[in-house]
């Protein structure tokens, strides 16, 4: 399981808003560069991390892969509202190699200004070889 360990202070406002609707919008996952450090005051859109994303081709393409299946629910037990996708988020290297990754950025492409959701930090770094394949799959964040 991926988790977004930290959410952009933009996120928090845009929901707070009510300019994101997760049953409508569209969001994808990115990967980003092993030398990015992620900022909650100043990542707040996707122009904001698109100079640290991992660079296209070999098999990735900018602004990463479209999540599909997302869901809301209430967790009564932990006091919080979670966001869950489950499907898989794969890069596989052709032609050469992927990376290296060191975390991935969600964010919500249908919002105005691409908001930024937040960061999921690998703790480590990820190459892709040619052949070989970076994966994210199971991406939770939470709302406390």
């Amino acid at each position: 399981m991926a988790v977004i360990s930290t959410l952009s202070n933009h996120y928090k406002y845009k929901v707070m808003k009510g300019e994101i609707d997760f049953n409508a919008d569209v969001f994808k996952v990115m990967l980003m560069k092993d030398t990015f450090t992620f900022d909650k005051d100043t990542h707040a859109t996707y122009l904001n991390v698109s100079g640290e994303e991992v660079g296209t081709g070999n098999g990735y393409t900018a602004k990463g892969v479209t999540l599909i299946s997302g869901e809301l629910t209430e967790n009564d037990a932990t006091d919080k509202g979670v966001m869950t996708w489950t499907d898989l988020a794969t890069w596989i290297a052709s032609g050469g190699s992927i990376g290296p990754a060191g975390a991935a950025i969600v964010f919500d492409e249908t919002s105005s200004d691409d908001t930024v959701i937040g960061c999921i930090d690998f703790g480590e770094d990820y190459t892709a070889t040619d052949g070989t394949s970076i994966q994210v799959n199971t991406i939770v964040t939470d709302l406390a």
